[in-house]
C-alpha cells in the first residue's frame, strides 16, 4: 500500500544501521537525508531506498518515469587501468552481475504476510543467458549439458549440492574443465532480474519455464508465506535442524533490484561472516602434524583463530595464506572478537572489504577478572591421584561413583568398588571426559560428598550458556535438585513457549530474573535463555546419537541447577 506526505510533510524512518533519516515533500519533490539520496548527481528528481520502501515501487517508478535510476545509488565513476599482471580483486561488490543482496533481519520488522525460503548453503550463480557469473564476475565452467536447456533470460540462483556440502559444492563448480562432477549439483532457481514483474509474478514465470524444460537438475526454488513470529521460529528451528543455514523472507510484491535491499532479509540463530587467513597453527594432540588452527582477521584488523569445524581432509589441506573463509560465531565480545567461531568454508564468491564491520551484539558481560573467579574444588586425596565421590539413594538401595585423574589417565570406581581404568591422547580429552562424566551423574540424582563438594568443578564455558551465567550461584539462593533427563518432543513439561517437550528453569535473584530452556529433539537440543518476560535467544547443537544429545543436555541441565535455577 502506498504511503503518502501531504506538502510541506516530513517523516522519520529507521536506516539498516542505528541511523535514523528524514523523508520530505516540498512541492511534490520528495527528498531524503540519507548519503544514497544526497550524493546523487540526477538532480532533484531521484530516489533511495527508503523512499522506495515507504511510497512502494510502482509510485516511484509512476514518479520518476520507467527509466529512472531506482537503485538509489549514485554513479560509479571510472576506475582507473589496472597494473599488468594485478590480479588482485577489486574490493567492490558491484563488479560483477546486478544482484539483488539481503540485509540481516533484526527483529524490528513483522515479516507476517512475507515470503519463507530455505537459506541456501550453496553457490550465488547469476545465469545471464549464456553462461553462469559469481558475483564477482568470475565465470563459472558448467558443462553444455548443464547449461543447454536454460532459458536465454537472465536468472538468479544458487548452485546447490545439498545441506552440509558448501565445500564439497565449492570445489565442483571452482573448477575449470566442466566436469562430470556437476552431476551432482543443482541450479536452484530463485528470481527473475529482468522480468520486471513483481515478486509473485516473477516466481510464477520461474515455475512455468522450468516446468516445461523438465530438467532435473533445475529446480525452482520453494517459497511459502510466513503465518507470524511463531511460524518463522518453528521453520528456522526446522531448517537448521536437518543441517539448513537458515532462512531468507521476501517482501510481498516487490521489485528486483541491484545492491542490498530491505525487501529481502535473512534469518539465522548464528552469525556469519569472511575473514583473511593470515597463517596457520600447528596442531597437538590428534592434530599433531597437521592443521591446528586457522589465524585470521576481520576487516577492521581483529586477529583471532578459527580451530573448529574443520574435516579430516581440511585440516591436511588447509586454506592457503590470503585466502578468504567463512565462519559461524555466536556473538561478539565486548574486545569485537567472535565468539566461538567455527569454521565453515573457503569463499570464491565473495570479496573481502578492507572498510567493513561486523555486528556488535550489545550487552555482552565483560570476563571476569582473576580476583572474582570462583575457588578451585578441594578434593580427596587417594594416594596421589585426586578423587571425587558422588552417592545417590534410589529406596533402600545406596550407590556410590568415583573418579580418578591423573594426567592422561582415569579411573572410575562404582557399585561394588567395580574399578575401571581408561588411557586418553592427552591430559585435556581426559579432563573433559571427567568432567562430562561427574555432569551426566549430577543429572542422575547423584550428589558429590567430601571434600570435592564445596565447590563445582572447573569446566569450559559451554557456547549455549548465556554470558550471565559466568558468575558462581549467590549462596542464598536454594538449589533445586538435578533433573532427570529431559523427555522426548513428543510429550514432558511444556515450557513458557509452549514448546512441547522443553524443560523450563528460572533464576530470581535481586535485580537478576533470568529464564533457560532446553529442548531435544532425536540428535539436536534447542536451547533458549534471557530475561523473564522477552522472547530470549535461540541457540541448537546437533550431535552423533541420540545417546550423546540427551547426555550433553542432562550435562546442561545440571549446571544450571547448580547455579540456581529452578525448574517450572
Amino acid at each position: 500500500m502506498t504511503a503518502e506526505l501531504a506538502d510541506g510533510e516530513e517523516t522519520q524512518v529507521k536506516g539498516s544501521g542505528s541511523s535514523i533519516y528524514t523523508l520530505k515533500n516540498s512541492g511534490g519533490v520528495y527528498s531524503c537525508t540519507c548519503p544514497a539520496w544526497r550524493n546523487q548527481s540526477l538532480g532533484l528528481i531521484r530516489t533511495c531506498k527508503h523512499l522506495r520502501a515507504f511510497r512502494g515501487d510502482d509510485a516511484e517508478i509512476a514518479r520518476l518515469g520507467s527509466s529512472a535510476n531506482l537503485t538509489g545509488r549514485p554513479p560509479k565513476p571510472p576506475k582507473p587501468p589496472k597494473a599488468p599482471g594485478d590480479n588482485t580483486p577489486d574490493d567492490d561488490d558491484d563488479e560483477g552481475p546486478p544482484v539483488l543482496l539481503a540485509h540481516k533481519w533484526e527483529n524490528d520488522v513483522d515479516l507476517t504476510g512475507w515470503w519463507l525460503s530455505e537459506k541456501l548453503d550453496g553457490v550465488r550463480a547469476y545465469w545471464d543467458g549464456e553462461r553462469f557469473i559469481s558475483r564477482l564476475g568470475n565465470e563459472f565452467f558448467a558443462p553444455k549439458w548443464f547449461t543447454a536447456a536454460l532459458p536465454k533470460s537472465p536468472l538468479d540462483g544458487e548452485l546447490f549440492g545439498g545441506r552440509k556440502q558448501f565445500q564439497r559444492t565449492v570445489g565442483i563448480v571452482k573448477r575449470q574443465d566442466a566436469s562430470d562432477l556437476w552431476k551432482e549439483l543443482q541450479y536452484v532457481v530463485f528470481d527473475a532480474p529482468s522480468h520486471g514483474g513483481v515478486f509473485e509474478e516473477r516466481v510464477a514465470f520461474i515455475e512455468a519455464t522450468l516446468t516445461t524444460l523438465d530438467v532435473k537438475w533445475l529446480v525452482a526454488h520453494k517459497h511459502e508465506l510466513c503465518n507470524g513470529t511463531e511460524h518463522l521460529r518453528a521453520e528456522l528451528a526446522r531448517v537448521e535442524g536437518l543441517g539448513g543455514e537458515g532462512l531468507m523472507v521476501r517482501q510481498p510484491r516487490s521489485r528486483y533490484e541491484a545492491g542490498r535491499s530491505n525487501t529481502l532479509l535473512k534469518v539465522k540463530s548464528f552469525h556469519d561472516t569472511e575473514a583473511r587467513v593470515l597463517g596457520h597453527v600447528a596442531g597437538l594432540g590428534r592434530h599433531k602434524g597437521r592443521l591446528g588452527a586457522l589465524l585470521v582477521e576481520l576487516p577492521d584488523g581483529t586477529q583471532f583463530n578459527v580451530g573448529t569445524g574443520f574435516s579430516d581432509v581440511e585440516r591436511e589441506n588447509p586454506p592457503k595464506v590470503g585466502s578468504i573463509i567463512t565462519f559461524r560465531y555466536q556473538e561478539l565480545s565486548n574486545s569485537g572478537t567472535p565468539r566461538f567461531p567455527s569454521y565453515i568454508g573457503e569463499r570464491i564468491d565473495g570479496t573481502f572489504h578492507s572498510n567493513a564491520t561486523i555486528r556488535r551484539v550489545e550487552g555482552v558481560t565483560p570476563k571476569k577478572s582473576a580476583a572474582s573467579a570462583p575457588p578451585p574444588p578441594a578434593v580427596v586425596k587417594r594416594g596421589n591421584m585426586p578423587t571425587r565421590r558422588f552417592e545417590m539413594t534410589d529406596g533402600d538401595t545406596r550407590y556410590f561413583w568415583e573418579v580418578e585423574s591423573n594426567g592422561s589417565k582415569q579411573k572410575v570406581r562404582f557399585g561394588t568398588f567395580e574399578e575401571k581404568e581408561k588411557l586418553f591422547e592427552d591430559d585435556d580429552e581426559a579432563r573433559e571426559n571427567t568432567e562430562k562424566k561427574i555432569a551426566e551423574k549430577l543429572g542422575k540424582g547423584f550428589q558429590e560428598v567430601g571434600g570435592g563438594a564445596a565447590a563445582a568443578p572447573a569446566k569450559k564455558k559451554s557456547p549455549f550458556d548465556d554470558e550471565e551465567d559466568d558468575a558462581p550461584a549467590p549462596a542464598a539462593v536454594k538449589k533445586a535438585p538435578a533433573p532427570s533427563a529431559p523427555a522426548a518432543s513428543s510429550g514432558g513439561k511444556s515450557s513458557k513457549s509452549g514448546e512441547a517437550g522443553a524443560r523450563y528453569f528460572e533464576f530470581i535473584e535481586g535485580s537478576s530474573a533470568k529464564f533457560w530452556e532446553i529442548r531435544v529433539e532425536g540428535t539436536t537440543f534447542y536451547t533458549r535463555y534471557g530475561k523473564i518476560g522477552t522472547d530470549g535467544q535461540m541457540t541448537q547443537k546437533d550431535f552423533d546419537s541420540d545417546e550423546k544429545t540427551q547426555s550433553e543436555a542432562n550435562k546442561l541441565i545440571a549446571e544450571k541447577t547448580k547455579k540456581g535455577y529452578a525448574e517450572k
